[in-house]
């Protein structure tokens, strides 16, 4: 590893445009950096569009020959259409971005509205400003915000494989950078994506807006994802220590996972996640001389003795603006002597979102409130507040700034908020005043501006009225401070700041996976084990007793693992289930030990050591239905590398072999099909699954596998450990309620206190743990259960739980199916089971 000093020195040549460097950048962003329109012979241009973010990162893609993601702003861009170059006279960042780093997203229109005034701006943008009176839900657009997030991924992963050709083994491995509440799930794909096909980078992530207490984010349904989504990331930024204090807190309380707030980490799986709080800036020297070079603005402060407020913002409810005129009109109330035709409130709302019924209505709320306090003001030749519906280049919006006597910056809750650093920077007279909001993320760092509460309207306004008689000594003393420090955190230390942190993290192609010591188990799980007689083991198969291999056939269970599994279910205390997605034959099959409980199909089918032979109910179109599918799927995919499964009552479509140029319309054509003979296709790895509509899975087969071994009440007779590799946080839930769970190899830990083994390995050292404290205890002789009657009973009583959406035909149906099976009488239900 390269010394510390080594590796800032690399950080800041990545940082520095002007410096050599092998390193590349792919930002992923909801918009290109510039604007393209088309002219009126529907040629493409190109057109600078401002903004800090581009502003500093523009350069560094450009210099380390890195790619830039995001949506083009049309809808009619065609796949093959090029983007074009910057023009000569360009003289913007972006100017030296060749369109072959430039990759757009194109996405339709029908879902373009579903997933940006849908989701994004109807759902996350009110939850995460806390506006809980303003959400709208709706599953279509929620299932259309995957979609799209799932077409960002595609072209990010379009952009690493072609890293991956162009560049040298021995130099730095891609950054892929993320930006905003508009791609939350876009990470998780990626690093899906990315794994799959063997290519390495590292995955950062910035919110720039606030991200929401517990509480208000455990309102959304799709919580869980989004913040899965988030820590696919190395590292998560946020702007100020609120906000990433909430998002430790969301992982924690609704995840589970290991969270350091001192150190502000995330145990995720196999990896540590870093949260970082680096509040954005602005590219401070750029407005400084645009301050400097403005000239001004007609009609502008014509008096000496006239003060100017100015207001800028985007007309978003966020933003105040009904309280900032209400607050205006309350300064004229109580102080009209001094400010009658001397004082002019200058609110610049750029148009935000005007498709939007919520906007439009605030936009025309805003004026009626305009216009009222104006008319009750105004006289021939004033009228106190003036209202420019318009959006202001940059210059002429840098002189307003420059000869504002006041800035009045107070949103209900927001981010950052540039605009109180924009207007500092052009204070180079240091003679305005800043009030500002304490619900801006700007708070944080500009202690010396008047900071107020936007709800409080009197008290508002008494502020206004300071900052418009405050001493030009004082003016000054509080600018200078706010202009040093914007001047040193500005737009480029943040990129840099936040660049540094992905510089220490490890390639996604090679985690660190952490050393698990048995202290663990003589800690934790010896305690329970000494409290019950008995211990029930439950293990997954495919991922927890062996590796990954090309075909099922080939996922050998280990002799060593075999003999271990052998001697745990001899004993007479200890009872063996495996859980597997495998038929209940072939799990058979391939473990090979008669002393244990073998439930395939996750669950729907379950063989006890005597042969005694359960399965839950499913509708008896059921059958008719899967034959179809698979004689259907059979016939379709029979000439490429797809195949399928027949499982019984679940059929899986394998498509791990399809080329990946042919696999979108593989899967596409298979899911069709799937849903033709009316089934939902259950996404498992590189492969889709049909299963019967009932209500069973694990966690189900393990309590009933628990409660014919041991009895109703079983909890007190064992202690129940799970070991398994289940990506499911339901599931892993329901496992934690009852069971000591713990999950293997890279998958997050689902639910709090989970403990975790880096691979298989970890499992068979558990279990040779386990072997040995069991042989430490003396083992009791078996006895049995003596009366049938109690344990039908209560096989009645648990079905009829688990499926009381079926009728007691259906039931009977199985019953009758299940009796006259072969070889197997009504009888044989009854397991002869230890207490």
């Amino acid at each position: 590893m390269a010394p510390l000093g080594e590796k800032l020195e690399r950080v800041l040549s990545f940082t520095n445009p002007t410096e050599e460097g092998n390193n590349s950048l792919i930002v992923v962003s909801n918009r290109l950096p510039f604007v393209l329109k088309r002219d009126s012979n529907g040629v493409l241009q190109r057109s600078h569009s401002a903004g800090g973010l581009v502003t500093a990162v523009a350069p560094v893609v450009t210099k380390c020959n890195g790619k830039w993601i995001g949506w083009p702003g049309l809808f009619d861009l065609g796949g093959h259409e090029k983007v074009p170059e910057a023009s000569d006279d360009d003289k913007s960042p972006t100017a030296g971005l060749k369109s072959n780093q430039v990759i757009p997203v194109n996405i339709p229109e029908n879902d373009f509205e579903e997933f940006y005034n849908g989701f994004c701006n109807g759902t996350l943008w009110p939850l995460f400003h806390s506006f809980s009176c303003k959400i709208t839900y709706d599953r279509n657009s929620w299932q259309t915000y995957r979609k799209v997030n799932d077409y960002f991924a595609e072209k990010t992963v379009e952009a690493l494989r072609y890293q991956q050709e162009v560049i040298l083994v021995d130099e730095e491995i891609p950054i892929v950078w993320i930006h905003d509440y508009q791609l939350l799930l876009c990470p998780a794909r990626i690093r899906e994506l990315a794994e799959d096909e063997g290519l390495s980078c590292k995955l950062g992530f910035f919110l720039h807006i606030p991200f929401p207490s517990y509480d208000m984010l455990n309102t959304l349904e799709g919580s869980e994802e989004i913040l899965y989504g988030m820590l696919a990331c190395d590292v998560i930024g946020f702007h100020i220590d609120l906000y990433s204090q909430n998002f430790l807190e969301s992982c924690l309380r609704k995840l589970g996972c290991r969270v350091d707030f001192d150190n502000k980490t995330v145990e995720i799986g196999s990896r540590v996640v870093r949260v970082r709080t680096l509040p954005i800036g602005i590219p401070f020297d750029k407005f400084e001389e645009c301050a400097k070079n403005a000239p001004k603005v007609n009609g502008q402060k014509d008096e000496k003795d006239t003060k100017l407020i100015i207001s800028v913002d985007r007309v978003d409810y966020t933003k105040g603006l009904v309280q900032k005129v209400r607050a205006i009109e309350k300064l004229l109330e109580k102080h009209r002597h001094e400010y009658a035709g001397k004082l002019t409130f200058l609110q610049i709302g750029v148009p935000s979102r005007t498709n939007i019924k919520e906007y439009q209505s605030l936009h025309n709320e805003l004026s009626r409130e305009i216009g009222r306090v104006n008319g009750k003001f105004s006289t021939a030749d004033w009228y106190p507040i003036q209202f420019m519906y318009k959006g202001l280049p940059q210059d002429e919006l840098a002189a307003y700034y420059r000869d504002s006597d006041v800035a009045l910056v107070t949103p209900l809750v927001d981010g950052m908020n540039l605009v109180a650093k924009e207007f500092v920077a052009c204070q180079i007279n240091n003679s305005g005043a800043l009030v500002l909001s304490y619900f801006a993320g700007a708070a944080e760092s500009m202690k010396e501006a008047l900071m107020v509460n936007p709800y409080e309207v009197n008290l508002l306004a008494d502020s206004l009225h300071k900052a418009l008689q405050m001493s030009s000594s004082e003016c000054q003393l509080r600018m200078e401070k706010l202009r040093a420090r914007e001047r040193k955190f500005d737009v480029h230390y943040w990129m840099s700041s936040f660049l540094e942190e992905m510089r220490f993290v490890e390639s996604i192609e090679k985690p660190k996976l952490p050393t698990i010591s048995l202290d663990l188990y003589s800690k934790s799980l010896s305690e329970q084990m000494e409290a019950s007689p008995k211990l029930a083991v439950i293990l997954g198969y495919d991922g927890t007793l062996v590796g990954p291999a090309p075909t099922p056939q080939q996922a050998v269970l280990a002799n060593e693992t075999r003999e271990i599994l052998k001697i745990l279910a001899s004993n007479n205390d200890v009872s063996v289930c495996i859980i597997s997605g495998r038929s209940v034959a072939d799990l058979r099959k391939m473990v090979g030990i008669k002393k244990i409980t073998y439930a395939g199909n996750n669950g729907l089918e379950i063989v006890h050591p005597d042969g005694a032979f359960f399965a839950p109910p499913v509708p008896e179109e059921h059958e008719i239905k899967i034959s179809r599918l698979v004689t259907e799927l059979q016939t379709e995919f029979s000439n490429c590398k797809a195949w399928v499964e027949n499982k019984g009552p679940v059929v899986t479509f394998h498509y791990r072999n399809v080329p990946k140029g042919m696999r979108n319309i593989i899967c596409l054509k298979a899911v069709q099909i799937f849903k033709k003979h009316g089934f939902e296709p259950q996404e498992v790895p590189m492969a889709f699954e049909a299963r019967p509509s009932v209500n069973w899975d694990v966690s189900k087969a393990a309590a009933y596998f628990l409660r014919s071994t041991y009895g109703v009440d079983w909890a007190q007779r064992c202690t129940v450990l799970y070991i398994g590799d289940i990506d499911d946080s339901k599931v892993m839930l329901s496992m934690k309620s009852f069971a000591f769970t713990i999950s293997v190899g890279k998958h997050v830990n689902q639910s709090k206190g989970f403990k975790k083994l880096p691979d298989i390995q970890g499992v068979i050292d558990l279990l040779k743990w386990l072997e040995m404290k069991m042989l430490q205890k003396p083992q009791r002789q078996p006895t049995f259960m003596p009366d049938f009657g109690e344990y039908e009973q209560y096989l009645s009583t648990q079905m009829s739980i688990a499926f009381s959406d079926y009728n007691n035909g259906a039931r009977k149906r199985r019953r009758s199916r299940t009796s006259s099976a072969p070889g197997k009488s009504p009888i044989s239900l009854m397991p002869n089971r230890s207490e």
